[in-house]
């Protein structure tokens, strides 16, 4: 698989990344420790070298990492984040510098190793200045425990006060054919800036795979039960872009998951996304993306054929949007 750059400070990873939450967190049910580690292992056999986690998902999440890459240590990328009280979502923001030290010092220890390649904050803390957090990180750069700095979800004025800080090596956020809003202000800083882009989500939270209709039931403890945009009402909605995908995907010879993440890899040289997956067919269709390339006329045809398409529902519900940086 190809190479890409993040940042400026020669942080090459894989073109496509693999979202490891979802094995433990947020799509209920995940996985056991075991399967965890294969399918880890799985995606670095197909060529991914770039892993992300985060203490909000949960000890068991980082350690299948740890565990999963130890043998191919120095030859992955590994992402991890901090940013909520004790590593819980439930308990709100916490981005102080004595927390943030307190998060990479548990999370070295649950990912066996002594430095994390890509620390993102988590969400950004209103209560904490940007400039202490982005300070903060420096510090454990130079201490040798990090090596570059991320954001997520944060808004263009923040990423560029925590730049003037420490350079910012990526900026993750939401970004698929059904979620665009980082093109308006986000995308044009990070060129600015020579910052790199991790979408997360890149297949819609699965939707864009078109394996979810309005049918689907999903786990009483999934997150999308939460979210406006998966309400039945809304899938039957959006079915529209699931079908326009497929009638897109067969025209090149590919499934809907891989268009919509050759799509994003054609948008910027610099965006690596971060499908997960907790099944093995759906790991290898996502890394065969990477080799789907999409000339100006396919993604003249993308655009021409989704233009008129209204996407229904919000991404997040209220109280989680609130935390979302703009």
């Amino acid at each position: 698989m190809q190479k890409r750059f993040l940042g400026t400070g020669g942080l090459a990873v894989s073109a496509l990344g693999f979202g490891c939450m979802g094995l433990s967190y947020g799509y209920s049910p995940g996985v056991d420790r075991a399967t965890g580690i294969r399918i880890i292992q799985s995606a670095f056999e197909s060529g991914i070298t770039f892993f992300d986690t985060a203490q909000a998902y949960g000890a068991l999440n980082e350690e299948m990492v740890g565990q999963a890459l130890a043998p191919v240590r120095d030859q992955v990328v590994i992402a991890t984040k901090f940013g909520f009280r004790g590593g819980d979502v439930g308990q709100g923001l916490d981005s102080r510098p004595g927390s943030i030290r307190a998060a990479v010092e548990g999370s070295l220890r649950r990912l066996g190793t002594d430095r994390i390649d890509l620390l993102y904050q988590h969400r950004v803390d209103p209560d904490v200045p940007i400039e202490d957090v982005a300070g903060t990180v420096r510090d454990l750069i130079h201490e040798g425990k990090v090596r570059h700095f991320g954001l997520s979800e944060a808004g263009a004025a923040t990423i560029r006060r925590a730049h003037a800080v420490q350079p910012v090596a990526a900026l993750q956020s939401e970004y698929s054919l059904w979620w665009r809003e980082p093109e308006k202000s986000v995308l044009p800083v990070l060129q600015e800036l020579g910052i790199g882009f991790v979408p997360f989500s890149p297949l819609g939270r699965g939707f864009l795979a078109g394996a979810i209709d309005e049918h689907t039931a999903f786990d009483k403890g999934d997150f999308r039960t939460t979210v406006p945009r998966f309400s039945a009402a809304n899938r039957r909605a959006n079915a529209r872009l699931v079908e326009a995908l497929g009638r897109l995907a067969r025209d090149r010879g590919v499934t809907r998951a891989q268009i919509a993440l050759a799509w994003l890899l054609a948008q910027k040289p610099w965006i690596v996304p971060i499908p997960g997956t907790t099944k093995p067919h759906r790991l290898q269709e996502n890394a065969r993306a990477a080799a789907v390339e999409l000339d100006t006329r396919d993604l003249s045809a993308i655009e021409e054929a989704l233009r008129p398409i209204a996407i229904a529902g919000d991404r997040y519900p209220a109280h989680l949007q609130k935390r979302v940086d703009r």
